[in-house]
């Protein structure tokens, strides 16, 4: 499997935490946490991403500024326990846009924004068991900027009644950027299977499982490109 580029990617992160700094100060104007979306398609390496800025901004705080004055809220954390999309009859497409809690992710993003005098606790998502665990990170008070990253951080925005149903609409608005992930598709396609193989799928299962669920779910995402702030080609 094919990783990015460390030196491509140290730059990369290097120009976006410039970018992300910018964007801090504009918000400060006005009183209000930075909220910054980063956005892909399954497998475009959104996490690796996060994970380099995450470190990045954490090294390189604004005047007065600890640590923890960025804070994570993915929206992965949002995904619908087994439990229940067994009761919907969703287990078989898990990852597709209804098998999320679309309205409590953005009102943990409205939260995140407003509620600056006090700790807000968010769900993360644990890999190995592939479920969402309630709680496990936190914006706290001396947060400035959160990152949030996800499949659907646009859907919705183009007015589509299903998704705005679903309450994915409502999750642009919070955003003061969306930046959009992208590598080229063959890529993308055999880091989708590899994880799948990695949390115990058959090659042949994690194949089909990328086919008939993920590439369905990469379309609705790709369809949302042209509305990010930026376009971000991973090295």
């Amino acid at each position: 499997m094919t990783e990015p580029s460390t030196v491509g990617l140290a730059d990369l992160v290097g120009r976006l935490v410039a970018r992300a700094h910018d964007l801090l100060r504009q918000a400060e104007l006005v009183g209000d946490r930075a909220v910054i979306g980063v956005v892909g398609a399954p497998g475009a390496g959104k996490s690796t991403l996060v994970d380099a800025l995450l470190a990045a901004l954490a090294a390189a705080p604004p005047a007065g500024a600890g640590p923890d004055w960025v804070a994570h809220l993915p929206m992965d954390g949002f995904h619908l326990a087994d439990a229940q999309l067994d009761r919907l009859g969703r287990r078989d497409r898990k990852g597709a846009p209804d098998t999320f809690d679309a309205r409590g992710y953005a009102a943990a993003l409205r939260r995140a924004r407003t509620e600056q005098d006090h700790t807000v606790f968010v769900p993360g998502f644990e890999r190995e068991l592939e479920q969402p665990i309630a709680a496990a990170l936190a914006v706290r008070p001396e947060a400035r900027l959160v990152l949030t990253e996800g499949n659907y951080l646009l859907l919705g925005a183009d007015g589509d009644a299903d998704h705005l149903a679903q309450g994915w609409g409502e999750v642009r608005a919070l955003l003061d950027e969306t930046w959009y992930v992208e590598v080229p598709d063959p890529l993308r396609h055999e880091r989708l299977v590899a994880r799948h193989v990695r949390f115990g799928k058959t090659p042949a299962a994690a194949a089909a499982w990328v086919d008939e669920v993920d590439e369905p779910n990469a379309r609705l995402v790709a369809a949302g490109r042209e509305r990010a702030d930026l376009v971000v080609p991973l090295p």
